[in-house]
Parts: C-alpha cells; structure tokens; sequence
C-alpha cells in the first residue's frame, strides 16, 4: 500500500478514536470494518491514515463509474446551485428526463417511478403488482408474489419477506401474508411446482446477488415468463445490483432474452447518491393512479441530475463491451491464483459481477479472507459465508485489476 500525498498529516483525531465514537453512537446493526476511509479516486480509495485500497466493492455495486467522477460531479455539482428539492406537487426537469431515459434505454418500458433505494423500488413493486392483481377482479387469496430461495430484494418488511432467506427474517415475525418461494432457483421442476394461478407476479434476479452471485441459468427466465403468461402473472426482474451494466448491457435481463413487465433499480443508477427507479412496461404503465403511492424524496432534482449522467455514460457500448472483456479476464485470473491456492469451488458470475465460491472445508470463512484482504489493501465483499464477491468499478483499469489481485492472493495466501 502505499501514502496519499493529499493525506492532511494535522488531523485532530484519529482513525480509532473516530471508530470508537461509531461504535459508541451507531446502531449496532452494522459491523463496520476498523478503518476511516476518506477519498476516493476512480478504482483506490484511501483512509485517514493515508493508505491505499484496490476497491473491488464498489460500495456494494453503486459506485460504477468510479470515485469522483467527473461527469457526475458537474452534475451534482450544477443542479446544487439551482434547487435542492421542491416535492412531487411540481414538475423539476431533472426527474422528467431521467424517466424518459430510461423508458427508452430500456426494450419494454412506457412509464418510471423514481425512489430513495432499491427497498423502496421492489416496494412499489409489490403494490404495482398487487393493484394491478386487484383491478384485474383477482380477489385477495390470488395475489400472492413468488419469489426464489436465496434471493435478496430488500430489508423493509415487506421487502424482506419477499427475501426468500429465513436468516434476514427472523425475529421479525409476524411477517406479512401473500409471499410464497420457489425452494431451488434455476430448477425449473420446482418452479412449476410452486407456480399456479394464486400468483400475480414472480420476482426473480437475473444474477441472485446477496444469494452467491448466482447467474440464471441459459432459458431458465425464458420459462418462467411463459409460465407468467400462462397463468396472467406480471413478471419483476430485480435489477438492483446486476442492472445498469454490471453484467455487461445496461439491463441485464436483455441476456436472457426476455421482456418483462417491471423491473426495479438502484445502487448504480445513482453512481453513489441514493436514488432507486421502478421502469413499468405496457400492462401495468396506468395501475398507479393519483394516490395509489407516493415518496416524499422521490425524484429529488439533485439525485436526478446526477442519475441521469451516469446512465448516459453506463449505456456507452464501448463501455459495455469493455465490461463484459473485464470480466472475463478477471475471472480467467482468479482462476490462476486457485490454482495455486486450491480454495475455489467455483468462480461464475457475468461481467463484473463475479463469486468465488470458497470449497467445503472452508465453507463459513468468506468472511475472514475478505478482512485479510482489505489488511493487504483490498476492498471485497462477501455474498454469504462462503463466497468472495467481487464487483469493482466498471471503469477499473487492468493494471488496477492487476495490481489488487496481487493484493489478494498475498492475503489469500496468508490465511
């Protein structure tokens, strides 16, 4: 690792004590790592004391096109000197044209709602479906959404319980009714056996992040909308941290060769400000009339503005292509280091949205090698106790690549 030269050697306080003070006044909900990370700058960033980490997390998938980037700052930048927020009683252009980006980016939309996060996103979701279920003449008992074992869409209570992993539920019973899960994602016999006419919608993720990066298999999406179209269910494709170019196309559905009726958004779509989006398609474009739902934050002119400067750089082809070469050069590399290390079962993932899955007897470790990574300067994640995940910047350099994998295999070593 090496110093930041912009390092303020005058700090007034320490990188322990300021720990200490948030591990006095947090909530303890969070168990942050014991370090302060202060700037950042495209793929490294750097903490108080000055040291340098290859950031390969990305603030789990969000910052996409890197740290300070400048296309964004300008527009942050820009839309702070004119107007913060007024509410959705009035129109802000800033909104209106993110909207309209992403209906046209987009192969199916005709309407956006814009939010706070991807919870708030899958919420809406969930009542989108349900009024549409309802107006429809479905009564209560046949408006039930399914949903995949190891899926991930939210910590809300609503949302968690669509989460199809008891872990995040537990202690919060009693949880709301009308949820249902299919027990095997990518097992199309268990699919159709969870899928009947009491479901009016299907909530699936084209890669099951939080799951083990999990990408669905070849024509598995394919059947479950024909399966949706069967039996007049509205298809939701979570795109929350596989969405807006992770995989390699700006939504990464689109790989799957299937056209949903909604799909959710968030983390990238804001290049690192909370903004969250639901893109609705043809079927339920006018479900949500004046009333039926609202966000006091939703649509904030700021987080537009700069939402709206990252899709127009995430949906650059060049980009796109660049992603999914990454992607595989990196899994291609960590390949390499396992055979010399042998701690990878598995390594699966599409673009830069890769798992390593760690083999049997180190199940349960994910954790500790993450930590010894970012003591070698490396900032991964973990997706479960047995898998590394690693979703960088899109925008990170071969030699950022190069030099953080370095980085890793040291600790991997290590431990």
């Amino acid at each position: 690792m090496t110093t930041d030269p912009k390092h303020n050697q005058q700090l007034s306080e320490t990188s322990a004590d300021l720990v200490a003070r948030g591990q006095r006044y947090y909530v303890p909900n969070y168990k942050p790592r014991e370090m302060i990370l202060d700037r950042g700058e495209g793929a490294r960033v750097w903490d108080l004391d000055g040291k340098d980490y290859i950031d390969f997390g990305a603030g789990i998938a969000v910052c996409s096109l890197g740290h300070q980037d400048p296309d964004l700052l300008k527009a942050l930048e820009t839309q702070a000197r004119k107007l913060w927020h007024t509410s959705n009683i009035f129109f802000t252009a800033p909104p209106i044209e993110l909207c309209e980006a992403l209906v046209k980016a987009s192969c199916f939309g005709k309407r956006a709602y814009l939010c706070n996060s991807g919870a708030e996103a899958n919420e809406a979701a969930i009542k989108l479906v349900r009024k549409y279920a309802a107006d429809a003449g479905r009564p209560p008992e046949k408006r039930n959404i399914l949903s995949f074992n190891g899926s991930f869409h939210g910590r809300t209570l609503a949302t968690v319980t669509l989460t199809a992993q008891p872990k995040y539920q537990q202690g919060f019973e009693p949880l709301p009714g009308g949820f249902t899960y299919c027990p095997t994602f990518n097992d199309i016999a268990a699919f159709d056996a969870a899928m009947n006419d009491s479901i009016c919608a299907v909530f699936v993720e084209p890669v099951q992040g939080e799951g083990g990066v999990m990408p669905a298999a070849p024509g598995f999406l394919q059947h479950v909308h024909a399966a949706c179209e069967k039996f007049g269910a509205l298809l939701v494709i979570d795109e929350i941290q596989a969405g807006m170019g992770r995989t390699g196309s700006l939504f990464a559905h689109c790989q799957d060769g299937v056209i949903p009726d909604v799909v959710t958004l968030a983390k990238a779509l804001g290049g690192g400000l909370p903004i969250g989006a639901m893109v609705v398609g043809n079927k339920a474009a006018e479900t949500f009339q004046f009333g039926s739902h609202g966000s006091t934050f939703g649509g904030n002119p700021v987080m537009a503005a700069v939402a709206l400067a990252a899709v127009k750089k995430l949906s650059n082809q060049q980009l796109l292509t660049q992603v999914g070469e990454k992607g595989e050069w990196l899994r291609e590399k960590l390949r390499e280091i396992n055979t010399r290390l042998n701690l990878f079962a598995d390594i699966r993932g599409r673009g830069l949205m890769i798992g390593a899955e760690l083999r049997p007897e180190l199940h349960g470790k994910a954790n500790d090698f993450s930590e010894a990574a970012r003591k070698a300067g490396v900032l991964s994640l973990v997706a479960g106790p047995n898998v590394l995940r690693f979703v960088p910047p899109l925008t990170i350099t071969q030699d950022e690549m190069r030099e953080g994998l370095q980085r890793l295999e040291s600790a991997l070593a290590a431990v």
